[in-house]
């Protein structure tokens, strides 16, 4: 268990390094957002109370990513650009914290490589396909509809 307590320090102290270097810089957005990370895992750690191994933190990162998505799309359904574009920049700041995502290759051949394995023909039985894909995948940031549309094209 020490790998995962390091990994988490590893993101917790590079947080807190970003944000001393946001603070120095006077980089507002950059500052917000860090902020913003330290407030999601300090609050995770405050509620589970334990730290949050890696599942938990691509789990935190990934509900703050998709909150700002949204808040942009808001946005600029209302026609506010320039808080659409504040909303962008923390997304895209939030995502240097993720894992890379999965490219269509490894979806692809985790796809095929989770068919042969759980032997799966029909579409009624996606999500033991889903499943095992995911486990594949593992440590790669994966968008869940993206994956179900490939699933769902192989299995039909």
């Amino acid at each position: 268990m020490a790998g995962g307590t390091d990994k988490h320090m590893a993101l917790m102290d590079r947080v807190q390094k970003d944000m001393v270097e946001a603070m120095k810089a006077k980089d507002e957005v950059k500052l917000g957002t860090v902020r913003m990370i330290k407030s999601a895992l300090m609050k995770y750690k405050a509620d589970a109370m334990k730290e949050a191994d890696e599942a938990g933190e691509a789990q935190i990162l990934n509900q703050l990513l998709k909150q700002r998505r949204e808040a942009a799309e808001m946005f600029r359904k209302g026609g506010r650009t320039e808080m659409a574009e504040k909303e962008e920049q923390e997304a895209k700041l939030i995502e240097s914290y993720m894992p890379a995502l999965a490219t269509a290759e490894d979806m692809d051949a985790a796809i095929a490589a989770a068919i042969a394995e759980t032997g799966v023909t029909s579409l009624k039985q996606m999500g033991r396909v889903m499943n095992a894909a995911r486990e594949k995948l593992a440590g790669k940031r994966v968008d869940g509809k993206d994956l179900s549309d490939r699933v769902r094209s192989k299995l039909s």
